[in-house]
């Protein structure tokens, strides 16, 4: 347990600068890029009547196209995964998309069933073990709860870009999935600056914990802070080697269904 704990995320310094006075720059085509995404969101809504949702983690990034979704009042279902481990400034911001913006935000959380399982044969800090245990957990609490989001969806909407890191540096913005379905990473060229731009421009709500160096966050016991020059995930599952850093949700290969019916199996 002392090698456990000694991997466990520390408190960040209090008195650390705001995320947006970090990182909101103005860049060279940034209106353009706007513009591109919105006209994506907007042909895909058309394309995809009423079976297109948003797969929101509830980072800076897909606050951003909840932000476009709203102001252009665009009809695609918002949603997101509840897995039961999410910091509770993650969770803050639900009723705050609610109450911004009107928009109603679906919950997807595990099966109790199985997480009752998973906890009683592996306990608690099973991630930590190893990384067919910690992908374990990430299918139970994400993938399955994910292939119940996109059931009956044509196309789902996420917040992917390419600088996030070498396994996303070809990220496409649009492609189709083994089973049919399109999934469009609207933000694939935006830059972390353009996010915060377009966060601060448009007074978009987002984590607090962005303000204490975490750029990307999962689950409470997957993300710890950064430290300067590290890479942006690099506060994910920072016990285990960089090419391993996926819960599975962006991994090219089966379908999300086929997935969750072979560890079910």
């Amino acid at each position: 347990m002392s090698q456990v704990s000694s991997l466990l995320p520390g408190t960040a310094a209090a008195a650390s600068p705001s995320a947006i006075s970090l990182y909101a720059r103005h860049t060279e085509g940034y209106e353009e890029r706007v513009e591109a995404t919105l006209a994506q969101l907007r042909q895909a809504a058309i394309d995809h009547p009423g079976a297109i949702v948003q797969a929101t983690s509830l980072g800076a990034e897909d606050m951003v196209i909840t932000d476009l979704i709203a102001r252009y009042e665009l009809p695609i279902a918002v949603a997101t995964l509840q897995t039961g481990k999410l910091h509770t400034q993650t969770l803050a911001l639900i009723p705050a998309i609610e109450a911004r913006y009107g928009l109603e935000v679906a919950l997807f959380s595990p099966r109790e069933e199985q997480v009752v399982h998973f906890l009683r044969k592996h306990g608690e800090n099973a991630m930590y073990e190893s990384i067919d245990l910690r992908k374990n957990c990430c299918q139970i609490r994400k993938l399955e709860p994910l292939s119940r989001m996109l059931a009956g969806r044509e196309a789902w909407v996420t917040g992917l870009r390419r600088e996030q890191s070498q396994n996303r540096g070809n990220v496409p913005v649009r492609e189709v999935e083994a089973n049919g379905r399109v999934k469009l990473n609207v933000l694939a060229d935006w830059s972390w600056n353009d996010v915060w731009h377009y966060i601060a421009s448009n007074e978009v709500p987002y984590n607090a914990l962005h303000d204490q160096f975490m750029p990307s966050i999962g689950c409470e016991p997957c993300t710890r802070a950064i430290a300067v020059g590290e890479e942006f995930r690099a506060g994910r599952w920072w016990w285990e080697d960089e090419k391993a850093k996926e819960c599975g949700l962006h991994v090219a290969g089966p379908s999300t269904d086929a997935q969750n019916e072979a560890v079910a199996a």
